[in-house]
């Protein structure tokens, strides 16, 4: 499981959705083995969010929810159906969840609404030197829009590759393997914008 980069008090973090997940899935007569399948989620992983021990990224969320024919809010226990909407919402730092890659050297806290994962999703992704950021290919048309604030990142998207220096964007085709690595000596901070269709 993920650690926070900064302290998360006592029943304030990411919002815990083991029971919800495990009752949709038991309402709909389905196996661990069934709903990973159609999610496209491992088994283990789907086993550790039911259990409350992964920190699953939005994305793993949203396949949940769209193979249980939910919506995100209902998965999350955030619906907002009945309740006025404030002018300003405030988003406290510390229910901001946050994922690690495989490596442990890239950081993307979700900046983004749940609501509109699956449609654009933004986040603010610091990375160490060393770190590398792989993804496989989303959908068709999918794109990201990379933001460097401090140090240099380099993008790769299947056989094009560019160097980022803190000021300098990319825009990308994502449906092909791409990645985001930290070739250089210091940690690099940016703000990543994915960009789906449909």
């Amino acid at each position: 499981m993920m650690q926070a980069p900064y302290p998360v008090p006592a029943n304030e973090g990411p919002p815990a959705v083991g029971l919800t997940l495990q009752t949709a899935r038991k309402a709909q007569k389905l196996s661990l083995d069934e709903l990973s399948k159609r999610a496209g989620v491992s088994k283990s992983m789907l086993s550790e969010v039911e259990r409350n021990q992964a920190n699953p990224t939005v994305g793993v969320l949203w396949r949940l929810a769209t193979a249980l024919g939910i919506s995100l809010t209902d998965l999350l226990g955030t619906s907002t159906a009945g309740k006025a909407h404030p002018t300003v919402e405030l988003v406290p730092a510390h229910t901001i969840p946050v994922t690690t890659s495989p490596d442990g050297k890239c950081t993307l806290r979700i900046l983004g609404p749940i609501a509109l994962a699956g449609r654009v999703e933004w986040y603010e992704l610091a990375v160490e030197p060393g770190g590398v950021l792989a993804s496989e290919p989303h959908e068709a048309g999918a794109r990201e829009h990379l933001s460097v604030i401090t140090g240099s990142l380099t993008v790769q998207a299947a056989d094009s590759s560019k160097l980022l220096k803190a000021g300098d964007s990319a825009r990308y085709a994502v449906d092909v393997q791409h990645a985001i690595s930290n070739t250089g000596k210091g940690m690099a901070k940016a703000v990543l914008v994915v960009e789906h269709l449909g």
